[in-house]
């Protein structure tokens, strides 16, 4: 696979630096996009010296900000023409934060979950079609669950910023942000679909967090991630689920799909409000997901939302151009 290259986000710990290590040891041209380039440089040598691969690049890069996006995205096209998969891993989620925006003035974890991912796939989209297998993947969690509520929705495609913000919760945003990647990830598929790029999620129930994690956290969450890593798999079983779906041949045709960390697809709940005992399936099973997904309304409004708050209004695609015409 030396000829093959991977883009992971948020590579330097957890998931992510798991993730880079078994595609290295595949033999993958592995770019780590990382935020802070002091703790990347050590796992990057760390990565090198197990895998026997010195393809491991380390790129910097804020998928928060804009400019460092574009600046990433310029950087990697100066020096690659190709990109075989994108895996989007990087996310914020910072226990008791109180709000706070990117430097677009965004709020943060909107901005790091969604938004940023949303640009970058858009300024990655000609490079990913120039690849013979095409392959995104996103890294969902199960905190979506909440959205079984029929009553629950994503606050942000309202507008309404000034309740976002009497009201907000790093949990309660986090938890809309990732459904709102979901929504992206179905969506991305059916628009990319005519290209051969297949854009897939995956439901993370949790993963033992590292301790570079766990130092950002506040004392009192930090004694609940301790005990939260005695009862979690460890990060390397999710970073096989990860390689599974973006190179093995069973998915070679699967798009627009959301995997459970057993790498079985999902689907969505009935519409009718479940009773007592479906309920609890719904929320301790990883079988289904909310059906506020299938609400195409939403999809709608959170695609011209990205758009707008990217500056790409007019996002077009043509077959016959590598490269999406974004003004």
């Amino acid at each position: 696979m030396k000829n093959k290259t991977v883009i992971i986000t948020g590579a330097n710990s957890g998931i992510g630096k798991e993730a880079a290590l078994r595609f290295a040891k595949e033999n993958y041209r592995v770019i780590m996009a990382c935020r802070n380039l002091d703790i990347s440089r050590k796992v990057r040598e760390q990565i090198i010296e197990v895998s026997n691969n010195d393809e491991v690049e380390l790129m910097e890069l804020d998928v928060s900000t804009f400019g460092s996006i574009r600046k990433f995205c310029s950087d990697f096209q100066n020096r690659y023409d190709q990109l075989d998969i994108l895996i989007h891993n990087a996310g914020y989620f910072n226990h008791g934060e109180p709000y706070r925006e990117s430097a677009d003035g965004i709020e943060l974890t909107f901005a790091t979950n969604v938004i940023g991912p949303f640009l970058m796939t858009h300024l990655l989209l000609g490079n990913l079609r120039r690849s013979k297998d095409p392959r995104i993947l996103f890294a969902g969690s199960n905190i979506i669950k909440h959205f079984f509520d029929p009553k629950r929705k994503i606050d942000f495609l309202d507008g309404q910023y000034e309740e976002i913000i009497k009201s907000f919760t790093v949990y309660k945003m986090y938890a809309q942000s990732k459904m709102a990647l979901t929504l992206l990830t179905f969506k991305m598929a059916e628009r990319f679909e005519q290209f051969g790029i297949k854009v897939n999620a995956i439901q993370i129930n949790g993963a033992t967090m590292s301790k570079e994690t766990i130092k950002k956290f506040k004392p009192k969450y930090k004694l609940i991630a301790w005990v939260q890593n005695i009862f979690i798999p460890p990060a390397s079983y999710m970073a096989d689920k990860y390689f599974k779906i973006c190179t093995e041949e069973q998915f070679n045709h699967t798009t627009g799909k959301l995997f459970n960390d057993k790498t079985e697809i999902m689907l969505p709940s009935p519409n009718e409000y479940p009773g007592f005992i479906k309920q609890m399936k719904q929320i301790f099973g990883t079988s289904v997901y909310p059906a506020y997904t299938e609400n195409s309304n939403v999809s709608d409004k959170l695609w011209a939302l990205c758009a707008e708050l990217t500056g790409n209004p007019m996002i077009t695609y043509e077959k016959h151009n590598l490269d999406p015409k974004i003004e």
